[in-house]
């Protein structure tokens, strides 16, 4: 039995985070659409998600009896999905960093652990804000490390009806007001309200 940790990504953000790891205990990474047969095969002790952009399947879920675990850059339930640092300053909602537990609805397990951010929208790009959350997930995570790899964390369902947007709704965005990740959060936010 191999046991250990799989780590499920697609962007490179997430490699430091998988390295840190890997040098704590067995480890190994995955990029694409992780199959039942490669998990049965491999009988990880625990699988991590960070930037993963395939939903992991009801069967894979049930097979790791709860030992799944999302990290996801909002202050979930708000903006669930995709681009949820985007969304949370075009919608004006709680701004954060949630790690989770994977469910078969998309980013609604319940929380192991969240921490609320709070931006200067005039100092900030979405590309700088993206990178501050992406720190701070890093660093929830690693100061939560023997927890989530002993299994002893807390949790709490999450509250509330919250928000989701998907790829559509960022073209849709694009198409009514084109943006840049370099763009000021508070300048676009006024560009925004202005074609609403």
């Amino acid at each position: 039995m191999w046991g250990g940790v799989i780590f499920l990504t697609n962007n490179k953000n997430a490699h430091p985070l998988f390295e840190w790891i890997r040098g704590r205990c067995k480890a190994e990474l995955y990029s694409g659409r992780i199959q039942l047969d490669q998990i049965r095969e491999k009988k990880p002790d625990l699988i991590i998600s960070y930037n993963y952009k395939y939903i992991i399947s009801d069967e894979v879920i049930e097979f790791m009896k709860g030992s799944i675990i999302n990290l996801h850059i909002s202050f979930l339930p708000w903006n669930r999905g995709s681009n949820p640092n985007l969304w949370s300053f075009i919608d004006d909602t709680p701004k954060g960093v949630t790690i989770h537990k994977i469910s078969s609805g998309l980013d609604k397990g319940p929380v192991l652990y969240q921490q609320e951010c709070v931006f200067e929208e005039g100092k900030e790009t979405f590309e700088s804000s993206y990178q501050k959350l992406n720190d701070a997930i890093v660093k929830l995570f690693k100061k939560n490390w023997a927890d989530i790899r002993n299994g002893t964390y807390p949790l709490k369902a999450q509250a509330g009806k919250g928000s989701y947007h998907n790829q559509k709704d960022l073209e849709a965005l694009k198409q009514k007001c084109p943006f840049q990740w370099s763009d000021n959060i508070e300048d676009y936010r006024k560009r925004y309200a202005s074609v609403l």
